[in-house]
């Protein structure tokens, strides 16, 4: 079993924010599956299954999604986690993987590294980063420029096939298949 987390955060009002790019992936990969939606209060998150693929949403805000994560892993006992987040330190359309490493700041990976470790697969999505280091919160809690919203899609499209692939396929034959560089 491959259990695919995509970060966010739960409210309306964060739908089409920066740091809300692992969830706008889910619901693709949701839309492209026959999924069966799971509803238990004690895994913090929306929760899809699709023959051995599960997709995760944690309603617990990034920066408890560690505890959404855990509980879903805990009881469904994945071998391979892939975890969809927004990158700061990649600029807008870089897409990168790999598995491991440190949290970059990342409150919702430093969470996922508190409660399952650091050894899962990450699916990198560049965002940029704004020009004032003090401005980071504002900045991911924004939605994209109309010009990135424009190339999103794209974007989520390549994420898609990786995705995909990574639950199969070796890592370093993903990256050499769906690594992009900044738009």
């Amino acid at each position: 079993m491959t259990l695919i987390v995509g970060l966010g955060n739960p409210e309306y009002k964060y739908k089409n924010n920066r740091h809300n790019v692992g969830f706008m992936v889910i619901d693709k990969l949701i839309d492209d599956h026959n999924t069966t939606h799971i509803n238990k209060p004690s895994f913090k998150g929306e929760l899809y299954k699709s023959k051995d693929i599960l997709f995760l949403k944690p309603n617990t805000y990034m920066n408890l999604s560690g505890e959404s994560v855990r509980a879903v892993s805990d009881y469904y006992k994945p071998e391979r986690v892939i975890v969809i987040h927004d990158d700061l330190d990649l600029p807008f359309g870089t897409l990168r993987y790999k598995i491991g490493g440190g949290h970059g700041g990342h409150n919702g990976l430093r969470s996922i590294d508190a409660h399952i470790g650091k050894d899962y697969y990450r699916v990198r999505i560049g965002i940029g980063k704004p020009q004032m280091k003090s401005d980071v919160s504002n900045y991911v809690l924004s939605d994209f420029s109309k010009l990135q919203k424009d190339a999103l899609n794209e974007i989520i499209e390549v994420s898609l096939k990786a995705i995909k692939g990574l639950i199969n396929e070796e890592l370093s034959t993903i990256s050499s298949k769906y690594t992009l560089k900044a738009i």
